[in-house]
């Protein structure tokens, strides 16, 4: 099973991972790195190496960041350059989460990667959007 850490700041990659927890229940191989005001990158990035050593059993690491560009995205990035296995995911939200940890079983970080833009897309929309969606079903099928 793929690692994953999530990562960002405050205390986004806790509670992003308490909240997911609560939805589908206690994840292994999965630690919240938060970057909490006053912490140093170098204190960052000795975290998040600690964690990947918990999470990485030889098939690969994802990390969920919060925000592209930002201290966690970028010490993520460091440490992936040097494995070929770990991927960084950026603009990281709970819809995309949940449905990646059901997956992260028989995929590849590669694959894993790909699948998290598409649940992450999906996740985001607006209930406007949603009715328009639903109401087009509901014509769609009144119009057979």
């Amino acid at each position: 099973m793929l690692g994953v850490v999530i990562t960002g700041h405050g205390g986004f990659a806790s509670g992003l991972l308490q909240a997911v927890e609560q939805v589908i229940g206690s994840q292994e191989q999965c630690v919240a790195v938060d970057f909490s005001e006053g912490m140093c990158t170098e204190t960052l990035k000795k975290a998040l190496a600690a964690a990947c050593r918990q999470c990485d059993q030889g098939k690969g690491l994802v990390f969920l960041t919060d925000l592209l560009g930002g201290s966690p995205f970028r010490q993520a990035s460091q440490i992936t350059l040097n494995h070929p296995a770990y991927q960084v995911i950026t603009g990281t939200n709970m819809q995309m989460v949940v449905e990646m940890m059901l997956e992260r079983g028989g995929i590849t970080a590669t694959e894993f990667r790909d699948m998290a833009l598409e649940c992450g897309h999906r996740g985001l929309t607006s209930l406007w959007h949603e009715q328009r969606r639903e109401k087009q079903a509901i014509q769609g099928i009144d119009g057979i």
